[in-house]
């Protein structure tokens, strides 16, 4: 499963995770991170990513435009990186389950 951080959560991440969730990205790294949601979500349905974000504005997109792409809701309000690390790393077989599901397009996590 590749993740796509949204902006509204570290970069920091992709290195640090890159031994659970390989080839993951950042929408910085994409050039990506001034765009409009709508081209973010575009991009992650043509190259297979999961959105990892903290904005409601994806689960919007997600119930108008179904999925794919995928998207993990992080609920946890501001937090520090390690906590965000900590959770996905603590969840990871749940959301390798959630993105082989092929009935659900949305996960929430706090």
């Amino acid at each position: 499963m590749k993740l796509l951080f949204d902006n509204n959560i570290s970069f920091k991440l992709v290195s640090r995770l890159k031994n659970v969730f390989p080839h993951s990205s950042h929408v910085m790294f994409e050039e990506l991170d001034a765009v409009d949601d709508l081209i973010i979500w575009n991009f992650a349905k043509e190259n297979e990513f999961v959105i990892v974000t903290k904005d409601n504005d994806f689960n919007e997109l997600s119930v108008l435009k179904g999925f794919p792409p995928k998207v993990i809701w992080l609920r946890t309000g501001n937090c520090r990186i390690n906590q965000i690390e900590d959770m996905l790393i603590r969840y990871n077989s749940l959301l390798k389950e959630f993105s082989q599901n092929h009935l659900k397009g949305l996960i929430q996590i706090q």
